[in-house]
């Protein structure tokens, strides 16, 4: 075999045959075949390559030209007005520089001159003439001369004079201690006397000598001296025993905070004007301070000559007895006899009133509202003239308190002598009053369950207790918002939440339980009207309370307004709770105790729903329709549908609507329509049931016109037990209207049916496919 070498080329020296010597030679023509078509492709190239470069030489001889001129123009021309913009541009400089020289010369004389005109205005003014506006004035233009010019060698040197040969930093400072201490004690002086005009002029004064902080000081004194004044005046205004009657101390405190927040309204342009957007804030902390002293001492005052820690003492140590027993009672095996009397009649004693006097608590909440309120007033006002210079202090909704307010010892006051006991006399005062409202407890009189006889009372029909609690609950909730404090609604909201989820429902469960629960005297029979009136009433109780509830969160939160395009007007609770995001805890914590109201409330009105149905509706659901269909034939003679008479077509719904009239309108006439609704949920299921049994207990008895006659009557009774309530009630018989489709059916449509799987067919069966063909086997042969 032929080798080849490393390239790959075959080697003719190892060629053994004929054969290998050609193939080597072919090979060789190839290669000499590329070889001179790349030489010809080269040689045809040559013209193109050589014509470029003769251009290139030709462009390589003009550009030569062109720098030759080029160097000439640079040399000749250009040299020398470069040299001549170089010196025009050196000597504008040096004339930019010694004109700006000039020009700061010239505005360090006049600064200076200045400075000596004030430096002797000043002088000559604090002489003789005691012009002290003018002499304020003066130091105020010195004021605006840079402290480098002031303090510098040449004014030192130009504006001493033989009047006044001190320096100029000198005697500008010595004239502003002395007209600082003039100014004070004419200021003073004139406050003193009661001057306003004079007050008013010296006050102007301060920030011309650059005293603004003596200024501002001087006048938060002299303001604080009237708050003081009046409130002593307030507060002396009445006598000892006098204090003990109405809002004294309320209207004492609205007046002090009134008051203050008059001279801050007022005196703010004239403290802005003359000494600076923002500071007012200084004389509003300087209030503070005196506000703090006088409401601290009207606060101690109210604390004691009301005695709340006698109050609060009294409350801790209430046992709430009646409520107490009634739970404890309840707890205990059932005798089996039935009490006699009420919860109020066996344990409500007038004597538990009491150690705590009611009316007395209602009035120290009432008053501590009042002052809780004006507190509340009081902060925002500031809070909106004070509001906070740091960026890191901003929220991003509502006001913020500033840091002197919140940390006042007023504030720690009102939450230690005010907002402290207001939420336990509250949460006892809601607590105390679920108690009596049960001790007092009446139900409506002149309920039967005879329809024939008219009711004594008017709807709804509930005890005395649901409309005493609630009215209440609405004010206890609108007192404490009224305060406007985020404490206050953190603490009274849940408290009245825990109330009414403990002791509210938790004594209607009683009563239900051990005073009313409708249990039949003998076995079998139904319950007697004396148990079931008053449970029905005690469910009345739940669901008026839990719709009562709903309008009281709903009437605190207020009407959402809708907006288009504008801003939305604020709501009524963040008008009330402006700072931060108060509002929206106060709407969470309302949303809060009516969602756990509702919840502890329907867990035990629907366990009464079940009770009322099991005791009294349960055991004569099936006796109604077994007289509904009594002696009723389902099987005729075929083609002979004279056999049934035109008088009895309907006579199983006339019996079934007569039966069901009698069993559910006395107990319809007493429960709410909410609560008829929520037992006919409950029994019409079970109503659906029976009259399913009812139809399957028919198989066989049943011919193709009996057939017809079911179905009718079986939609009769639908119609009458659904009868006044929602239609949707109507899907409890779903099963019981098809059953009877079926029975009644075509053959080619009962063929079409059974033949199409689940869900096929645009239809919704609720039978699964053997209770269709069971319905359908109950007609008579089958068809």
């Amino acid at each position: 075999m032929l080798e080849s070498t490393e390239n790959g080329v075959p080697d003719i020296h190892h060629a053994t045959s004929v054969a290998e010597i050609h193939a080597v030679l072919d090979h060789l023509h190839q290669q000499e075949a590329t070889v001179t078509q790349r030489l010809n492709d080269l040689i045809a190239s040559q013209k193109d390559l050589s014509r470029e470069l003769g251009r290139l030489d030709l462009l390589r001889g003009h550009l030569g030209t062109q720098v030759v001129n080029t160097r000439a123009i640079s040399n000749g021309m250009l040299a020398d007005a470069a040299s001549t913009a170089n010196r025009i541009s050196s000597a504008v400089k040096r004339l930019d520089h010694e004109q700006s020289n000039v020009k700061a010369t010239l505005q360090v004389v006049e600064q200076v001159a200045e400075l000596k005109s004030c430096v002797l205005g000043v002088h000559g003014s604090m002489g003789a003439p005691q012009d002290w506006e003018t002499a304020a004035g003066y130091l105020s233009r010195a004021s605006q001369i840079p402290d480098h010019v002031i303090d510098g060698s040449f004014a030192e040197e130009i504006v001493p004079t033989a009047e006044v040969p001190d320096p100029p930093r000198v005697t500008l400072n010595a004239a502003a201690e002395s007209l600082c201490g003039l100014f004070l004690r004419e200021f003073d002086k004139a406050a003193h006397e009661g001057d306003g005009s004079r007050v008013t002029r010296f006050f102007k004064l301060f920030p011309l000598i650059g005293r603004t902080d003596v200024g501002l000081d001087a006048y938060g004194r002299y303001v604080c001296q009237g708050v003081a004044s009046r409130a002593r005046t307030l507060f002396n205004s009445a006598a000892p025993a006098q204090r003990q009657e109405g809002f004294f101390y309320g209207n004492v405190i609205t007046k002090l905070f009134e008051h203050i927040a008059q001279i801050v309204d007022g005196h703010e342009p004239l403290v802005e004007r003359h000494y600076g957007p923002g500071m007012m804030a200084k004389v509003v902390e300087r209030l503070q301070i005196e506000a703090d002293v006088q409401g601290g001492i009207v606060l101690d005052t109210w604390h004691d000559e009301r005695a709340i820690d006698r109050k609060l003492t009294e409350i801790k140590s209430y046992a709430f007895s009646f409520l107490v027993q009634s739970f404890v009672s309840s707890q205990k095996p059932s005798t089996g006899s039935a009490r006699p009397n009420s919860p109020a009649n066996a344990m409500g004693r007038p004597s538990e009133d009491e150690g705590v006097d009611m009316k007395e608590i209602d009035g120290l909440l009432a008053e501590s509202a009042l002052m809780l309120g004006r507190w509340a007033l009081y902060s925002r006002f500031l809070s909106s003239k004070c509001p906070p210079a740091e960026p890191e202090d901003r929220i991003d909704h509502g006001l913020v308190m500033p840091k002197f307010l919140a940390s006042s010892n007023l504030n720690k006051k009102v939450a230690s002598h005010l907002i402290d006991p207001f939420n336990l006399m509250t949460t006892f005062f809601l607590r105390r009053s679920v108690e009596k409202a049960f001790q007092m407890d009446q139900s409506p009189s002149g309920l039967n369950l005879n329809p024939a006889k008219p009711l004594g009372a008017d709807p709804p029909f509930i005890t005395t207790a649901v409309d005493t609690v609630m009215y209440i609950l609405n004010q206890v909730l609108q007192r404490a918002l009224a305060t406007s404090q985020r404490a206050v609604v953190a603490s009274v909201i849940p408290g009245a939440g825990q109330v009414l989820s403990t002791d509210f429902v938790g004594m209607v469960q009683r009563k239900m339980r051990d005073e009313s629960y409708p249990r039949p005297v003998i076995q079998g029979g139904l319950p007697p009207e004396d148990k079931v009136i008053p449970f029905l009433v005690l469910i009345n109780n739940l669901d008026v309370a839990n719709d009562y509830i709903k309008r009281i969160v709903e009437q605190q939160l207020g009407p959402k307004e809708q907006s288009h395009g504008e801003e939305a007007p604020k709501s009524n609770l963040e008008n009330l709770f402006p700072f931060g995001h108060d509002a929206k805890f106060v709407e969470n914590c309302l949303k809060a105790m009516e969602h756990a109201f509702a919840a502890k409330s329907s867990e035990l009105l629907n366990d009464g729903i079940q009770v009322a149905f099991h005791h009294v509706l349960k055991p004569r659901v099936r006796p109604t329709l077994t007289e509904a269909f009594r002696e009723i034939n389902y099987k005729p003679l075929d083609g002979n549908p004279g056999d049934e008479d035109d008088g009895d077509a309907d006579l199983v719904k006339s019996r079934f609507d007569r039966g069901w009239s009698a069993l559910t309108r006395p107990i319809k006439r007493i429960l709410t329509p909410a609560n008829f609704d929520r037992l006919l949920k409950v029994a019409l299921p079970y109503l659906a049931s029976a009259l399913e049994k009812r139809i399957m207990s028919y198989h066989g008895l049943v011919n193709e016109l009996g057939a017809v006659r079911l179905e009718r009557d079986i939609s009769g009774i639908i119609t009458a037990a659904v009868a006044g309530g929602k239609y949707g009630l109507r899907d409890a018989f779903a099963k019981c209207t098809q059953m009877t489709l079926i029975m009644n059916m075509e053959d080619d449509e009962w063929e079409e049916v059974s033949q199409e799987q689940a869900g096929d067919s645009g239809y919704q069966w609720v039978l699964s496919a053997d209770e269709r063909n069971f319905a359908r086997s109950i007609v008579k042969g089958g068809r």
